[in-house]
């Protein structure tokens, strides 16, 4: 009897385009679901006769409680080699093997910069008024050359990004709780004095840190009063890093010249959330992630896991 593999929010039905599954034919079944299961009940009852798991990045917690509800359970696989939504101690109790991926960080930096693009040139104000026969040129772009990029985080991901903005001639400067001078010099940026001084002086701030108790919301009302009424706010980070009913009033109230916006609360993001109307607002459904070589890895590499464990070696395990 083969073993049978679910693979979690599958929303475009890229996992078996994008990998080869057949080596395990023999072995397991493997189904895909195309929608986000909104709560555990459900997601027990849809992984009730499954033996092995893939989920995406932290889309879906797995917790002591939902993992003590899968009893045949045996492998969890989730891409990219940290998730902060599994309960690895209840795994570990259960019998559960969690391995991850490899995960690019270039997929993130490129959407970064083309939400930041698109509010600076107002491509989709723009394009929409072109294709439904609006006014012809309405908004008037912010240059990048001259103006100055402030990044609240300079890892992996925050130095690509400021390298960039370099290229395009902006002045960079950069700040977090960590940030040394040393490490702003060897990436060729300005280490701000302080956050509230990058916050007041940066016409584009793009954030780049991990979710965390001191990062969880960072930017209040009074962080985002800083920002000028030009600037623009980019997030492709986490949600709670921003105070989102203080970012909704900023946006409505026209305080900032716009944000840009990848990652919710709540995801998917429910059809009435004020969000998906707010003025101003560049929004994409966490794409960060989401490209071709990226996912291409992910069940690639989920392959390979499965293959690994059926043969009593698992690989790249969790945490």
């Amino acid at each position: 009897m083969r073993l049978r593999c679910a693979v979690l929010d599958d929303y475009q039905n890229a996992a078996t385009r994008l990998a080869d599954w057949s080596p395990l034919a023999a072995k397991v079944e493997v189904v895909t679901f195309d929608t986000h299961f909104t709560d555990e009940d459900a997601l027990a009852a849809a992984l009730a006769d499954v033996d092995i798991v893939v989920t995406l990045r932290e889309r879906v917690p797995f917790p002591g409680s939902l993992i003590a509800r899968l009893p045949r359970l045996k492998l969890l696989i989730a891409s990219g080699m940290r998730n902060t939504v599994i309960d690895y101690a209840a795994a570990e109790a259960h019998g559960v093997t969690v391995c991850g991926t490899a995960s690019s960080s270039t997929p993130p930096v490129e959407l970064t910069w083309a939400l930041l693009l698109g509010l600076a040139r107002g491509i989709v104000t723009e394009n929409n008024a072109l294709r439904e026969g609006g006014p012809w040129q309405s908004t008037v772009g912010a240059d990048l050359h001259g103006s100055r990029l402030g990044l609240l985080g300079l890892g992996k991901i925050g130095s690509r990004v400021a390298q960039i903005g370099l290229a395009f001639g902006m002045e960079v400067a950069a700040w977090s709780q960590n940030l040394t001078k040393e490490r702003a010099d060897e990436v060729g940026v300005e280490l701000a004095a302080s956050k509230d001084e990058l916050l007041a002086d940066s016409d584009f701030v793009s954030i780049h840190l991990a979710l965390g108790d001191r990062t969880r919301g960072l930017l209040g009302p009074a962080e985002l009063a800083l920002l000028k009424p030009t600037a623009y706010l980019i997030n492709t980070s986490r949600a709670a890093i921003v105070d989102q009913e203080a970012l909704l009033a900023a946006l409505h109230e026209g305080r900032i010249g716009g944000a840009g916006v990848d990652v919710f609360d709540t995801e998917p993001l429910p059809a009435d959330h004020p969000l998906r109307t707010a003025p101003r607002l560049l929004a994409t459904p966490h794409l960060g992630y989401v490209s071709r070589a990226n996912y291409a890895t992910y069940y690639g590499q989920a392959v390979e896991n499965i293959q690994a464990y059926l043969a009593g070696s698992p690989v790249r395990r969790l945490p």
